[in-house]
């Protein structure tokens, strides 16, 4: 048990250093993964590691270390003893030659961790045969359109304990599916994630992407400017995290990098962030990497900037506790908000926590497009970069689809276009025209980070480019 592990690199740095604070997270993932390209499998992989990490401060100075138990080692065994004894003299040596930390918040204190959604084991334990056959229905859909992409499933046990008493463990599991169909001229996307495999209909994915992949023929180039836009939910998760990284953390805040004001109205009244890792749709372990229990929080409540993620270090600092947002290498970068949802119209979950995608998600994007006399519809960002951490201005570029919309209706594709906006200011007041009425999960390219999000109507995108320049 990854319980079992904590606690005995706990009791081996008590025997070794007395005197020593230690934490230590032990996290067991299971990836299993089939990847298919040229409309065939090419890949089945999967992995299972046990990662453990351990921080101590000792004589006023901090270090940490990790080690990897291997998979074919029993919890208690010779060899498990060996590696995380090693784990701590190593750690210990390294503390000695740390430079001292006059910083340091201490220990996170012994407290109640709440209780994650139930596992659904038939994720968590998913036969490479079932992912297979939602890449087969993916493909079938496609109709004839080359395929690329992968199906994935995830379990990942997580256990915490350290010398202050605080002990937690959790178990999760997510699928995800992630797909493209190419004509040779155009290609379209479909992405889904879930915590269960049984959400995800490949046959419905593929269907997707091979319309957007046909739609988007021949596509025209139009000028450079400000453009209404709707957004598809795959685009607008790069906004959350663009939000998430520079601007609702913790320590970009306390070193001035960040747009957020607290208790501000910088955004539409109509927009709600939460943070929630007890989501059914997409937990996460019920404590952050320093034990903190964590707690369902609203980044952004009716349009007010609520809440800034904190770790112990940054909430320290601030002067205010810990958030349970710490993550790992967060002293670099500071914590971070995991568990994103930006909230569907009317500012409330949706009414049917089950259905995750399907007729409900299409019709809530061609209501949004039939309120647009005339703008873009858009399907996705990509290699987003910041230009202002202080203002948020993002860099980035439009891919798998974007089409004119004249009078509600969409009247063809449109080439790519390079965006340079400020993401809180096209979410500021007055700038959302409407959101969708349903929010779909969609895999993210950051491990550890699952967000939800519906379609958004925007008043204005500043895009600064197109292929002619």
């Amino acid at each position: 048990m990854s319980i079992d592990v904590a606690s005995q690199v706990v009791d081996l740095v008590r025997a070794a250093s007395p005197g020593a604070e230690a934490e230590v997270v032990v996290e067991g993932g299971e990836l299993a993964l089939t990847r298919f390209a040229n409309s065939f499998i090419h890949q089945n992989v999967a992995d299972a590691t046990t990662n453990v990490r351990l921080r101590l401060h000792v004589d006023g100075r901090t270090a940490a270390g990790s080690a990897v138990i291997p998979e074919q080692s029993q919890p208690g065994s010779t060899s498990d003893g060996e590696v995380l004894g090693r784990l701590v003299e190593r750690t210990l040596a390294v503390a000695r030659l740390a430079p001292l930390d006059p910083q340091w918040p201490g220990l996170a204190p012994a407290a109640p961790v709440s209780t994650v959604p139930p596992l659904d084991e038939a994720t968590a334990h998913a036969e490479p045969a079932q992912r297979a056959a939602r890449v087969r229905d993916f493909v079938a859909a496609a109709g004839g359109l080359e395929a690329a992409g992968y199906c994935s499933t995830y379990r990942v046990s997580t256990a915490f304990a350290n010398s202050a008493g605080m002990s937690g463990s959790s178990v999760t599991a997510l699928a995800a599916f992630n797909g493209i169909a190419r004509s040779g001229r155009s290609d379209g996307v479909a992405r889904l994630a879930s915590s269960r495999l049984a959400d995800l209909d490949g046959a419905r994915l593929g269907a997707r992407a091979a319309a957007k992949a046909r739609s988007g023929l021949e596509p025209r180039e139009l000028p450079p400017g400000r453009y209404e836009v709707v957004l598809e939910p795959t685009a607008v998760v790069d906004i959350l995290h663009g939000l998430a990284l520079y601007g609702f953390n913790g320590k970009a805040v306390n070193e001035g990098r960040s747009f957020v004001t607290l208790g501000a109205a910088q955004f539409d009244s109509s927009v709600s962030i939460v943070d929630d890792p007890f989501d059914p749709r997409g937990p996460a372990p019920a404590f952050d990497v320093e034990g903190t229990p964590k707690q369902r929080r609203f980044l952004v409540e009716a349009g007010t900037s609520a809440t800034v993620a904190h770790d112990r270090r940054s909430g320290a600092k601030a002067g205010a506790p810990s958030t349970g947002h710490a993550v790992p290498g967060g002293a670099a970068y500071g914590a971070l908000p995991t568990n994103l949802h930006l909230l569907p119209a009317g500012g409330t979950e949706d009414g049917d926590p089950g259905e995750v995608d399907g007729p409900a998600a299409d019709a809530a994007v061609a209501a949004l497009v039939g309120q647009v006399a005339r703008g873009l519809l858009v399907s996705d960002f990509w290699y987003t970069r910041v230009l202002d951490p202080r203002t948020l201005v993002m860099t980035g570029l439009t891919r798998n689809g974007v089409w004119l919309i004249e009078d509600g209706v969409v009247t063809g594709p449109v080439q790519n276009f390079r965006f340079t906006q400020s993401y809180p200011q096209s979410l500021g007041p007055g700038a959302v025209l409407g959101i969708g009425s349903h929010s779909v999960g969609v895999p993210s390219d950051w491990e550890g980070i699952s967000s939800r999000a519906p379609a958004l109507r925007l008043a204005s995108w500043n895009f600064t480019g197109n292929p002619s320049g």
